[in-house]
């Protein structure tokens, strides 16, 4: 583009055609009441002849028109109540960010354009111009007039800023990545462009209404609305999609004039807080939130993300030395509530977790972390584990080897730990036998002497060697195993959707002050979700792997500890050991357990001792 002034002509030339596609479904809409004022004018008139055909003329036109203007009515009301759907977000006050105003409103005079009409934060990596002038979504912003004492006064759009950026990012590179978009409010209050907005966004609402309609009464007729919407979308999609990147560059060109060469350094920081933030909410906080505690400094844990990352990643050496500048979080006057609300927004978004805290559903901190979540991950996860196996059929279990005979030195020796096949362990240890259950038969023909009459200890409690026998002795195990652990996983995920269900939706949200519009919440949360279905061999390897910490940090003194880009991790001796993955898929996945039992030598794990489950 030569200049800014090119690009929104282009927009408005779009935008125009936009507007011709509205005036001619409006067209079509009157046309039957056109023929029929035409028919009964020239009747009255005595223009046109007399007669029953020209009479059941008039009649099918009048018919025809009324049916024409009705239809018509029906989509002008629905898709002008209908709500457009808005970015959840965090409304950031004035009072709470004076400086960060200031910010943007001495960016918007140095560019020439409008200020933003309010600022909003949302935890995503990515910053926006929205249009909230709809009436649904606040009252317009009035002022005193000539004629009637009041007149409506255009809002410019709402910038959206990405949370991630304010404390990742320092005050000039927040500046520069904010030019290029405070700058599009120019062509943004065009009233063209502004207007074929309002028809494009009223449209995908009315959409987003006829497709929740499930009443037969109300959704013949708002699937005609939903029709019409996406055969005029599709008609206006090309000269939309035009439009905005027209006014993309515009904006773009305009934006040159203002911290060009330090925007092409913060376009880098985009990309590194991108990965960092990723990487937070998929290893770190989804944890978390499948075990109803949500972080509530999210923001805080990119810098430290980050900073990991920079440490790790030879490409961003350097990006952490910046640190030591101001950093944008101190715009804002409570960096931590805010921190706290957007966190509580991500968990909203990303796992569709509660409106707000409750019993089921409280904060933690960093700090907490390890212990309130680590550890009782890994001790729920084992715990699963150990019940799966079990409730394990009695045919799938393998037959117990015979024992070899051996002199008897003691009138009561212990029996070796039996596994969850019953057979005899391979780690040696010091229990009593098992009792068998009323429902099966004994294992064999009953011992003699004064064995028989001494009562049969307990099972032993849960323990690693246990878990490692069962897995190794039986090659059907495994499937078993995986395949009962996903249809227990995936229970306990349909009684928390069920939950999550009967807390509500849109009216908690409206009651904390995030908007969503029509079609947003309404399909279930969450909207994105982070990861896809674990298969059950996955689910497998990360149980038997929490079972194995849960075993470290009961005998052999391991602490579970928090690792920035990894989320859970096992320290011993205060260094993080991350050499476990691979002798567990050995286990999981071939039936070998050799690689593990020298690992847990190597760490001084004692697999014969009872954990402690949650």
């Amino acid at each position: 583009m030569a200049s800014p002034e090119t690009g929104v002509l282009a927009a408005r030339a779009r935008a125009l055609a936009v507007l011709r596609i509205r005036s001619t479904a409006l067209a079509v809409a009157l046309l039957p009441a056109a023929v029929a004022v035409v028919l009964l004018a020239g009747r009255a008139t005595g223009h046109l002849g007399a007669g029953p055909g020209w009479d059941l003329a008039r009649w099918i036109a009048g018919g025809l028109a009324v049916l024409s203007l009705l239809l018509a009515a029906l989509v002008a009301v629905v898709v002008a109540r209908a709500r457009p759907a808005l970015s959840p977000s965090v409304p950031i006050s004035e009072k709470s960010a004076p400086d960060l105003y200031r910010l943007v409103r001495d960016l918007a005079d140095r560019l020439e354009v409008p200020a933003p009409s309010a600022i909003a934060l949302t935890p995503d990596c990515d910053s926006w111009l929205e249009d909230r002038t709809h009436r649904a979504h606040g009252p317009p912003r009035r002022v005193k007039g000539r004629a009637d004492g009041e007149r409506r006064v255009p809002e410019a759009p709402v910038l959206v800023i990405g949370s991630p950026f304010l404390w990742w990012m320092r005050v000039a590179e927040l500046r520069a990545l904010l030019a290029p978009v405070v700058a599009g409010t120019g062509p943004s209050a065009h009233p063209d462009i502004a207007a074929a907005r309002r028809f494009i966004r009223g449209l995908d609402a009315a959409v987003a209404v006829s497709a929740r309609a499930r009443r037969p009464v109300r959704g013949l007729p708002l699937r005609f609305v939903g029709r019409v919407a996406r055969l005029l979308l599709r008609a206006g999609r090309e000269h939309a999609t035009i439009m905005e990147r027209a006014v993309a560059a515009a904006a773009s060109e305009r934006a040159q004039t203002v911290d060009y060469g330090l925007r092409i350094v913060a376009q880098e920081q985009v990309g590194l807080a991108y990965a960092g933030w990723d990487r937070l909410l998929t290893r770190v906080a989804l944890p978390a939130w499948r075990m109803g505690r949500w972080p509530s400094r999210l923001d805080a844990g990119v810098v430290s993300a980050l900073t990991e990352l920079s440490r790790r990643d030879r490409l961003a050496d350097g990006f952490a030395s910046r640190l030591g500048e101001r950093p944008a979080c101190d715009l804002l006057e409570e960096p931590g509530a805010i921190d706290r609300a957007a966190s509580l927004l991500a968990a909203r978004l990303f796992h569709g977790g509660p409106a707000e805290p409750g019993p089921d559903w409280s904060p933690v901190g960093w700090n907490q972390y390890p212990e309130e979540v680590v550890d009782r991950k890994w001790r729920l996860e084992a715990a699963r584990l150990h019940r799966v196996l079990d409730n394990l059929p009695a045919t799938a279990l393998p037959a117990a080897p015979p024992a070899p005979a051996a002199p008897v030195q003691d009138p009561a020796p212990a029996a070796p730990p039996l596994s969850y096949a019953r057979t005899a362990a391979r780690t040696p240890g010091h229990h009593p036998p098992e009792r068998p259950p009323a429902d099966e038969p004994a294992m064999g023909p009953p011992a003699t002497g004064r064995r028989e009459e001494q009562p049969l200890a307990p099972a032993p409690g849960p323990t690693l060697a246990r878990v490692i026998d069962r897995l190794t002795h039986d090659e059907c195990a495994g499937d078993l195993v995986a395949a009962r652990l996903g249809a227990e996983v995936e229970r306990e995920e349909r009684e928390e959707a069920a939950r999550q269900a009967a807390r509500g939706t849109s009216q908690q949200d409206a009651a904390i002050g995030v908007a969503w519009g029509d079609g947003m919440a309404e399909g279930g949360l969450p909207l994105f979700p982070l990861q896809p279905p674990r298969t059950g061999r996955e689910l497998l390897a990360d149980h038997v792997t929490a079972m194995v910490c849960c075993a470290a940090v009961d005998t052999a003194g391991a602490t579970p500890g928090l690792d920035w880009l990894d989320g859970p991790a096992l320290l011993v001796d205060g260094a993080r050991r991350s050499d476990l993955g691979r002798p567990v898929l050995s286990l999981v996945d071939d039936g070998d357990a050799e690689p593990l039992r020298g690992w847990l030598t190597t760490i001084g794990v004692r697999p014969e001792k009872p954990v402690r489950l949650v």
